[in-house]
């Protein structure tokens, strides 16, 4: 699983998901591995303190005998015969007197000594106390109970066991646990390369897709293998891929359409420009070619109205992109916008054979918006209704109200939109009929001004009977106050 060249193992997926994996069950390895040494010490440890104990109860039921007061040297006796016989090799049994010197003893260990469980003993409620140390190189546990019979030359008798098969037992328990968790540790390797590896290879079959895609290779795709959350990874890399392709061809329709909308404007006013020159060539204008001067000063000043136009909406559409577009709202008459809007278009229509018509009540409520945008919006759809119109057809605008809205409609009887066109006709570079005119982005200034007015741009079409295009505005803004209503149904905003 080489990396990326100039970066480390570790420092990618698989040696990140490993390194943490493998240390998170290394550090549950360890902390097992304490547990059961310290349980495993208790247990082994308490089962020979347990047995000692035992032998002590023994002893005690022995001493119960004399305690009526029976002759001690009897007991001094049947005491020295029991620590003789003990029968266990692996435990030495002693017994003492009262400064501690020892009296008799059984077992592997000669000489031991003085050691705390007597004191312990002394002033334990039940004359029993224990002791963990080390004697003779060795660690062993011993128990030691008082003998509290009156006249005996015994003070108390010790058991002491050594603790190797206890230590032993709990090695080996050690070691089980550490094989098993290291067989585990093994396991977690094994599957988490297998793991990574089934990640980090379609990651970098991702990557090497997304940089082929960043480079301007839009075709690239990425094959789905799974249904999981990689799989899903690849699809929104597909579609990305989709939407870059599809943007880019948008582009490059948008700048071919802009070239080709402003070379047309630029060659009217070059050739006029020329004509007008060659006219004035000898400094005396006749008649004839005043008429000839007039006609071009014409055409040079609409067509360069027109280059303005075209230019302003693309700096609109710059700063609408750019998150820059500004309105200035205001309390404004929309109708007033409105019908300045077909006046400018009353006419062009009429000169084309097309028919212009113009329906509103004698009022509205006052809206809160920006006069200039609105109007552009209103300029924009009305000229595409004109434009798309053939001679002999029929534009009409309406305004009225709707619910809380003023409705605002724009239709045609042209060629309309095809369905497979509709739904985006309202994105930027789009075009649905690409040999019209047109820089494709005039809708989309449209509708952005539209929604920043709380508004929303609808568009009905059918093919071959025509297109309306409907804009709701809300009457107020929302949150903003009612106020009073005046004659006329005006809103007036305090």
């Amino acid at each position: 699983m080489a990396g990326k060249p100039g970066r480390r193992f570790w420092q990618g997926i698989a040696g990140k998901w490993l390194i943490t994996s493998t240390g998170a069950v290394l550090i549950t390895l360890l902390a097992a591995i304490a547990v059961v040494a310290m349980l495993g010490r208790q247990y082994y440890y308490g089962s020979v303190r347990q047995s000692l104990y035992s032998r002590s109860e023994y002893l005690a039921q022995m001493m119960e005998q004399y305690a009526d007061g029976s002759i001690p040297d009897s007991f001094d006796v049947d005491l020295a015969h029991y620590i003789r016989t003990f029968p266990e090799a692996a435990c030495t049994v002693m017994a003492f007197g009262g400064e501690g010197e020892p009296l008799i003893s059984a077992g592997q260990l000669a000489e031991v000594p003085s050691l705390p469980d007597y004191d312990r003993a002394v002033s334990s409620p039940d004359g029993t106390g224990w002791w963990l140390g080390e004697l003779e190189g060795g660690k062993v546990l011993s128990v030691c109970r008082l003998v509290p019979v009156e006249g005996s030359r015994f003070a108390a008798v010790r058991y002491i066991m050594g603790l190797s098969e206890a230590d032993r037992a709990v090695w080996g328990l050690l070691w089980t646990t550490a094989g098993a968790g290291s067989l585990l540790l093994l396991g977690v390797l094994a599957l988490g390369i297998i793991f990574t590896r089934g990640i980090v290879r379609p990651v970098r079959e991702i990557g090497a897709a997304a940089s082929r895609i960043a480079a301007g290779d839009f075709g690239t795709r990425v094959s789905r293998r799974a249904g999981d959350e990689l799989g899903e990874l690849c699809g929104t890399v597909n579609a990305m891929a989709d939407a870059l392709e599809r943007s880019e061809k948008l582009k490059n329709e948008f700048i071919s359409s802009v070239s080709h909308e402003l070379r047309t404007p630029l060659t009217a006013i070059q050739g006029w420009a020329e004509t007008l020159g060659d006219a004035a060539v000898d400094g005396e204008i006749t008649p004839d070619e005043m008429e000839l001067v007039n006609k071009g000063i014409r055409v040079i000043a609409e067509e360069t109205a027109r280059l303005s136009e075209m230019v302003e909406e693309l700096l609109d559409f710059s700063r609408m992109e750019n998150g820059r577009l500004k309105m200035e709202m205001e309390r404004m008459d929309i109708l007033a916008e409105l019908e300045e809007a077909v006046l400018v278009y009353e006419e062009r229509a009429r000169k084309e054979g097309k028919s212009l018509s113009y329906t509103a009540p004698p009022m509205l409520p006052v809206l809160v918006g920006d006069r200039s945008r609105l109007r552009q919006v209103f300029l924009n759809l009305i000229d595409n209704a004109v434009k798309y119109t053939a001679p002999g057809g029929k534009i009409a605008v309406s305004a009225g109200l709707s619910g809380e809205s003023v409705e605002i409609v724009i239709s045609d009887d042209g060629a309309g939109i095809p369905p497979a066109d509709l739904p985006h006709v309202k994105e930027r570079f789009y075009k649905a009929a690409h040999s019209r005119p047109g820089s494709g982005i005039g809708l989309a200034v449209a509708d952005e001004i539209v929604s920043r007015h709380g508004g929303t741009l609808s568009i009905r079409s059918s093919p071959g009977k025509g297109t309306a295009v409907s804009i709701l505005l809300p009457i107020r803004v929302k949150g903003e106050p009612m106020g009073e209503t005046g004659e006329g149904g005006v809103i007036r905003i305090e």
